[in-house]
């Protein structure tokens, strides 16, 4: 904490500061991403989501997308159909460069691979995102960063130890109205932070779904990978938008509370300052006195999970309300005034995929590495253990533990299914 010598200002652009310090660079890295050659990404997981990343990044004059990978075929061959239309457009020859994998290993083995964005199910994770660090990959890796509190922090350390640049997919800190919001926030122009409302959904359940067919060229066990052996269910395979799906499911996923909770609490954290940090107590809706899930964080501010377009600050001067393509103050004008010289200046990406790269050729951490996902993925969590166990927690950031409750400690971790080990 910063000094009575030191002012707030001060310690804030210090941390900012060392929070993008450049990583250590390893020799083929350097070579790997010169700023004369575009650099080789293989994409794994070709869902929703993933299908858009394949279009971006095929289209992308900085980028070669070199490999696609998913254990559904007809995934594959349209991830492949996409990069041939965009080669064919670039001039080149087909998807001939583009190959697909059933099984990632085989792509994190190719030493001309320097990156790998992976937009699996959330239950997939941190097996992939570890495995590429240690292959000596840069990562993009989608929101919610991690399925547990454990494998985010294991995430992070292997980023860290292998010299990584990783970006986690909460994107909302590369738009502009978020970034504003957060800015207003912590230049104290709504006065001193007394309450923040975060709009998402709840948490994931268990779920016990009919056995049906396996379609034809999905491998459904390895779709389960570390989660536990259920028979194939559509509906469990299904990444539908809106919190449905595996998305629902407590095996997979968090439910809304990461899904959403990773784009929202993560400005949340932002606007707060409190990247690396967090809570220091979680009140579950049955407890809370408002009824509602309920963060308090050691300065006495308190966090509300419902009740906003988004996330909205309250302070002793003010109200910063923002979602996307919304920002709303109070008093209005407080949106549209100026910041002086001495306000508090966050990082200012140029588009989240965008900043990844630019990051792997400088070697400077993104906007959001992933030690500020995995901060802003743990408070979710520990709202769903809370929500789950119906009672309040007490965690601790400093030393990343829950206080005096053995039996919620246990929810920080999974088991996981052989041979998918961390």
């Amino acid at each position: 904490m910063p000094t009575s010598s030191t002012s707030r200002r001060t310690f804030l652009k210090s941390m900012a500061a060392t929070a993008l310090a450049p990583y250590v660079l390893t020799r083929r890295a350097r070579g790997a991403t010169a700023a004369n050659e575009r650099i080789n990404i293989g994409l794994i997981g070709l869902g929703n989501i993933g299908v858009q990343h394949v279009g971006t990044l095929a289209n992308h004059p900085e980028v070669q997308l070199a490999a696609v990978c998913d254990v559904h075929a007809d995934l594959r061959e349209r991830a492949l159909r996409i990069v041939q239309e965009a080669h064919a457009r670039r001039g080149g020859a087909g998807d001939a460069s583009c190959t697909p994998y059933h099984e990632f290993e085989h792509l994190l083995a190719r030493s001309d691979i320097d990156a790998v964005l992976v937009a699996t199910p959330d239950h997939w994770h941190a097996q992939i995102a570890i495995a590429a660090c240690r292959a000596g990959k840069d990562v993009y890796c989608e929101k919610p960063l991690s399925l547990t509190v454990d494998e985010a922090y294991a995430m992070e350390a292997a980023a860290h130890r292998y010299g990584r640049v990783f970006q986690n997919g909460s994107q909302q800190r590369s738009e502009g109205n978020f970034r504003r919001a957060c800015a207003l926030v912590r230049s104290g122009r709504i006065g001193s932070v007394q309450t923040v409302h975060v709009g998402i959904g709840g948490p994931s359940t268990d779920k016990v779904l009919p056995a049906e067919p396996v379609p034809a060229g999905f491998d459904w066990n390895r779709w389960l990978g570390p989660a536990p052996w259920q028979p194939y269910s559509s509906e469990r395979a299904s990444g539908t938008w809106g919190g449905g799906g595996w998305r629902a499911i407590r095996d997979y996923s968090g439910g809304l509370m990461t899904d959403w909770g990773a784009h929202h609490f993560d400005i949340a954290q932002w606007g707060l300052g409190r990247d690396g940090s967090g809570p220091v107590e979680i009140i579950p809706p049955n407890e809370a006195e408002r009824g509602t899930l309920t963060y308090r964080y050691a300065d006495g501010v308190e966090m509300y999970h419902g009740g906003a377009n988004g996330v909205r600050f309250t302070g002793t001067e003010g109200v910063v309300e923002v979602n996307r393509g919304y920002l709303r103050t109070e008093p209005e004008s407080l949106a549209r005034a100026p910041f002086g010289a001495h306000a508090e200046h966050l990082y200012e990406s140029p588009g989240h995929i965008q900043d990844w790269l630019q990051c792997m050729r400088s070697r400077r951490r993104p906007i959001c590495d992933v030690a500020i996902g995995a901060s802003s993925v743990v408070v979710c969590h520990l709202g769903n253990i809370a929500w789950w166990l119906g009672r309040t927690l007490r965690w601790n950031p400093g030393t990343r533990t829950l206080l005096n409750d053995p039996l919620a400690a246990r929810w920080l971790a999974r088991p996981r299914r052989a041979p998918w080990h961390l």
